[in-house]
């Protein structure tokens, strides 16, 4: 039996690391004679034949190539009704790679909770950008700091507000060599208390090198879980609501964002607000922590240890299947638990045979990994020097400058922000699979680069009109939500083939935080230096450069599968 590969697809199992040859002979060895394959677009006497024009093919279990080979192997043709096709089509491919079993039942007030603790570390990260903007307001006010070194330089202020981005930045270095060892719920719980050390160091600070101490410690947290709580989450939730919940951790960040604002906004006038709004955290930290304690282990987790002879085998799926009844609740029964867990730890078995763990550094910058790497890199620098740290850390000072002289009116305008903020997320979750990823980056980072103009200015020459800056602030808060904001992860996730997917996104982390920093740091120093209009207009200038990026460079991934999407970038 012969069979072809369109280029596509040849470029698709390139992609994925899976050699044309030898796939010929897996799929000759395993295709019964009786089924007919015609470049995998069509199974002759299969009328679901499509269904298998995938690259799931090359082993990665998809139910119905089981059943068509299994039926063909019992000498009849395959029978797939239309329905069972489309059904099949809209399975995510990251199911299928990773096992999970279509458990069916599940009690919402069990799965509610492995995503509500690992949830509120990305809302203290959120947190954290929210009450600093109202905090750099308090501490250098000489009669609301409540301390004798108020008076800080452009360059002290820029540490104070950016420390925790680098403690962010060391922590999501540490995060890739502890991993794998703490496992994800033990990662969450030590950056629960680093939080809360964080917090309380910043927030009964003796003077300005224990406030910036306590910030990189802060930042450490900050680190460790924004690594951590996606795995947990993404491992924990039933496929039939995994996507749901993810993106309510965007909304959890951005809610930390308006909890901050709201904080500030309440402590501004106070002497010593600012110790307040930096020790906030730590209560809630707290939570976060003993509710992460409480949760069991990562299922997935456990068996991959399993799987990497970490451990008695038998001791640690025995591990996995209780953790998966208590995070499915109690109607689910042990039969199902062992169930979901025997699935996966057959898709893991199969994932680390096809896997080389070796993956060099060199191989990164080679093909369509450099291509990728091009992109996601592109997309998360270009997120961060297009201004966002600076617009949000300082948006209370920059309201100030633009007319608001009192501090409670600048962070009451700074919650309008948040509040605004977190209504345009929605925006983008409700539409990005309709309206596509292109799109919505082109017409939001068009509206960026208006806004930061506007901006300009009116610093420039439009003082008289301080509620231009105000309606400039919305607009990029808005624009930036719908385009840059939840769409640059999206996308990081999905442009990166398999076998380099981890070293890449560990990369691309690495230089979110390590831009994040810099900019917020450069900020201050920047608008002394050059003033408050030159400085927008140099963001605005960036924003042009990262439309132009953006028009030429990123691919539209709408609808595509993973595989689809690399095979994409392979061939341009």
């Amino acid at each position: 039996m012969a069979f072809t590969m369109s280029r596509l697809q040849q470029s698709s199992f390139r992609a994925a690391g899976v050699n044309g040859g030898c796939l010929r002979r897996k799929l000759q060895a395993e295709i019964p004679g009786r089924v007919l394959v015609s470049g995998l677009d069509k199974v002759v006497g299969c009328e679901g034949g499509l269904a298998l024009n995938r690259v799931d093919v090359a082993g990665v279990r998809v139910r119905r190539w089981h059943q068509c080979r299994a039926t063909a192997m019992d000498g009849e043709n395959p029978k797939l009704s239309s329905v069972d096709v489309e059904k099949e089509a809209q399975v995510p491919l990251l199911e299928q790679v990773t096992g999970d079993a279509k458990s069916g039942e599940f009690e919402w007030n069990a799965v509610l909770w492995p995503f509500f603790f690992p949830a509120l570390g990305g809302l203290l990260f959120g947190y954290d950008i929210g009450a600093t903007s109202g905090a750099a307001v308090s501490i250098v006010s000489p009669g609301l700091s409540g301390t004798d070194w108020y008076s800080l330089s452009a360059i002290q202020t820029g540490l104070v507000v950016s420390g925790s981005l680098y403690g962010a930045l060391l922590g999501s270095i540490l995060a890739f060599n502890i991993a794998d060892f703490l496992g994800r719920r033990k990662e969450l719980v030590l950056a629960a208390g680093l939080y809360i050390l964080g917090a309380s160091i910043t927030a009964f600070a003796p003077n300005l090198a224990v406030v910036v101490a306590g910030r990189l410690i802060f930042g450490l947290g900050i680190g460790l879980s924004m690594h951590a709580a996606p795995m947990y989450i993404a491992e924990t939730s039933p496929s039939q609501i995994r996507g749901t919940l993810i993106s309510l951790k965007e909304a959890f960040i951005v809610g930390g964002i308006l909890l901050g604002f709201l904080v500030g906004d309440n402590q501004v006038d106070s002497v010593g607000g600012w110790r307040v709004m930096f020790g906030f955290g730590a209560p809630i930290a707290a939570i976060m922590g003993a509710g992460m304690w409480w949760l069991p282990p990562s299922p997935r987790w456990l068996l991959l240890r399993a799987v990497q002879g970490k451990g008695d085998v038998g001791a640690l799926k025995g591990e996995a299947t209780d953790a998966m009844q208590r995070l499915r609740g109690p109607s689910f029964s042990r039969k199902s638990a062992e169930e979901e867990c025997d699935s996966q730890w057959s898709a893991l078995q199969t994932a680390c045979e096809g896997e080389d763990a070796n993956v060099s550094f060199a191989e990164l910058f080679q093909g369509v990994n450099k291509k990728a790497l091009l992109v996601g890199t592109g997309l998360v620098f270009f997120q961060q020097v297009t201004g966002q740290p600076s617009v949000l850390y300082y948006a209370a000072p920059i309201l100030q400058s633009a007319g608001f002289s009192a501090a409670s009116d600048a962070t009451k305008l700074a919650v309008v922000l948040g509040l605004f903020k977190l209504i345009m997320t929605a925006v983008a979750v409700l539409n990005v699979d309709n309206l596509g990823r292109r799109p919505l980056l082109i017409g939001g980072v068009a509206g960026i680069t208006v806004s930061l103009a506007t901006l300009a200015a009116y610093f420039s020459f439009l003082q008289d009109y301080p509620y231009l800056a105000v309606g400039s602030l919305l607009l990029y808060v808005g624009c930036y939500q719908v385009s840059f904001g939840p769409i640059s992860w999206l996308m990081v996730s999905e442009i990166f083939p398999l076998r380099t997917r981890g070293r890449a996104l560990s990369m691309t982390t690495l230089v979110n935080f390590g831009s994040n920093a810099v900019v917020a740091l450069a900020f201050a120093p920047l608008q002394d230096l050059v003033g408050e209009s030159s400085t927008f207009l140099i963001f605005g200038i960036i924003s042009l450069v990262a439309l132009a990026f953006i028009v030429t460079s990123v691919p539209e991934t709408k609808g595509l599968s993973l595989e689809q999407i690399t095979a994409k970038l392979d061939s341009k």
